[in-house]
């Protein structure tokens, strides 16, 4: 009796750890790499006596989850190793922490049925029964051929005011990991600010951004077309409507931040810049509210307009593309929500998009997904306006509704543009953000289904009764 009871707690473990299902497995997972990361980027190897375990926590988390929300500044409070354990944290959640666990389980349960293989692939939003290895390695491959890509021009033609070529490389390398994951960290307190007149900085970080955010499988569907893209219909529905959503997005968001600024204060970020600095600035961060976090110009409530804020809100709540590096509720889902809206209009009862049906499921889960990421939002900006997190720390201003919502929205859509709130948190405050920033990582559904399971379809009819709406 007493030589089996050792074993039975580990047999007790091995057990639970082959009954979860892959969302479980994913929480777990992320969990556990934010733990182990806390302690490492927590030791004076990797950083400054000013980063404790809930600075590292915080950084890590925000790492992980590809935010960039933070409450230290990396090149003055982290060393070499600590920026490159960063980068490889901001790796890790940025080239689809799903991805990896998922990839992980296939060693650990051993299982390779085909019910098991069909859930690996909607943790990864594949559709169909095809391996994950090939996936994975093509997602590898693909993030650092373009990543390589991206830190040879900054390099050569970016950060030419840094005489070290060293210090110019890893600068390079960093901010090109930072954008193509679409976690907005800055080696620097000001971010990209000082570069706000380099058009190849600025060029190459948001292309970055872009090709990260909409995912691996649209960017293999173009490659694999590139030679008849003018056949816009030989391209996957999905790859369709991420390209003109990401790209009306981004043209919306220009123009709506160069109106909200231009018709602003005297005294706003754009106030006393030419027409060619305002398009430059408010075309980099509409590109980067929905998804990345970096920015080119000092983000309050002073220099910002409640306007410019209110519609950056709309954009990082939208957020990037599924299968992407970024948060939000996804483009799709908002391109499905707003023909469900057309329909409705129109008085269709089908969901129509570039002449293809939108199934009723898939119609259901977008406005389920929206739902839950709204309700999720507002649960947090009511946390953050309860008790002393209202106030924030002793002795620092208090902040407005608009400013908490929009950390809110920014923590839960992964972007990490801070109007100045997050590091004068309490340690409350701060907690509710890493929170957001880890729901909105793995994804309210995924989450859900983590702590809920998946139920079985009821065998059951019920009768149709109309309401009023």
């Amino acid at each position: 009796m007493s030589s089996a009871s050792p074993a039975n707690p580990l047999k007790a473990l091995q057990q639970w750890r082959h009954q979860l299902t892959v969302p479980q497995f994913t929480v777990v997972t992320g969990l556990l790499v934010i733990l182990v990361g806390t302690f490492l980027l927590a030791s004076p190897l990797c950083s400054t006596d000013d980063v404790g375990l809930w600075q590292a926590l915080f950084t890590v988390t925000s790492a992980i989850t590809v935010t960039g929300l933070s409450i230290i500044v990396v090149d003055r409070d982290l060393t070499l190793l600590g920026q490159i354990v960063l980068a490889g944290l901001i790796v890790t959640g940025g080239l689809g922490l799903m991805a990896i666990t998922t990839f992980l389980q296939g060693f650990v349960q051993g299982r390779s049925g085909l019910r098991h293989r069909l859930d690996k692939g909607r943790a990864l939003d594949e559709f169909g029964v095809g391996g994950i290895g090939p996936t994975f390695n093509s997602i590898l491959v693909t993030a650092f051929c373009v990543m390589g890509l991206g830190a040879v021009t900054l390099y050569a033609f970016g950060f030419t005011d840094i005489s070290n070529p060293l210090q110019r490389l890893w600068a390079s390398l960093f901010h090109v990991i930072s954008a193509y994951n679409n976690a907005g960290f800055g080696l620097w307190e000001a971010n990209l600010v000082d570069y706000r007149d380099n058009p190849v900085v600025n060029g190459v970080i948001a292309a970055m951004i872009v090709i990260g955010g909409i995912g691996w499988r649209v960017i293999n569907d173009l490659w694999v077309n590139r030679l008849r893209l003018r056949r816009l219909r030989r391209l996957s529905l999905h790859t369709r409507l991420v390209v003109r959503t990401t790209a009306l997005l981004i043209v919306l968001g220009c123009v709506g931040l160069l109106i909200t600024e231009h018709f602003g204060y005297e005294a706003n970020a754009l106030g006393n810049l030419s027409l060619w600095q305002k398009i430059q600035i408010t075309l980099f961060q509409s590109v980067t509210t929905r998804t990345a976090g970096f920015n080119t110009i000092p983000l309050s409530a002073e220099t910002i307009t409640d306007a410019g804020l209110l519609l950056m809100i709309l954009l990082m709540f939208i957020g990037a593309s599924p299968g992407g590096t970024g948060g939000g509720i996804k483009t799709t889902t908002f391109a499905i929500l707003m023909g469900a809206t057309r329909s409705t209009l129109e008085g269709r009862s089908d969901v129509l998009l570039h002449r293809r049906q939108i199934p009723d499921g898939t119609v259901l889960r977008a406005v389920g997904v929206t739902l839950a990421s709204l309700l999720f939002v507002v649960l947090m900006a009511l946390l953050l306006g309860i008790g002393p997190t209202a106030q924030g720390l002793p002795g620092h201003q208090s902040y407005s509704f608009l400013e908490k919502l929009f950390t809110c929205v920014s923590a839960f859509g992964t972007v990490g543009l801070d109007v100045g709130v997050t590091a004068n948190l309490n340690r409350w405050g701060q907690l509710v953000l890493m929170v957001g920033m880890f729901v909105g990582r793995i994804g309210i559904l995924l989450l859900l289904s983590a702590l809920y399971g998946s139920r079985p379809q009821a065998r059951v009819g019920y009768p149709r009764e109309d309401l009023y709406v």
